[in-house]
């Protein structure tokens, strides 16, 4: 019985091989809601008011928010928004973009 549970419980939380584990949108917003994120060459603040701040030496202002299970951008000039599947490995996030690159980082803080 216990062993049929852990299965079930497994199935439940989508994982990839490598360690990563797909995130909800609720965990999504948790993550980066006044959080700051270090990438290789660049950090990114996500504020509670859905505007984020993208600096890599020279600062740009855009949008962020999150619809159904992905986290979504916008970068003016542009109106569109871009759809970003994320994971997690317990310590760092990773935005998956839809032709499969990815672009990790690590929390600041």
């Amino acid at each position: 019985m216990t062993r049929v549970l852990i299965a079930v419980l497994m199935l439940a939380v989508p994982a990839q091989a490598d360690g990563w584990r797909v995130m909800s949108g609720a965990e999504i917003t948790r993550a980066l809601t006044d959080r700051t994120l270090i990438y290789s060459a660049a950090t990114q603040r996500f504020y509670a008011s859905g505007r984020t701040l993208y600096d890599a030496g020279r600062e740009s202002w855009g949008y962020w928010a999150v619809r159904g299970d992905q986290y979504c951008s916008q970068w003016p000039p542009s109106d569109g928004w871009d759809f970003y599947d994320m994971a997690t490995d317990g310590t760092q996030l990773r935005f998956i973009a839809s032709d499969g690159s990815t672009t990790d980082g690590a929390f600041a803080e």
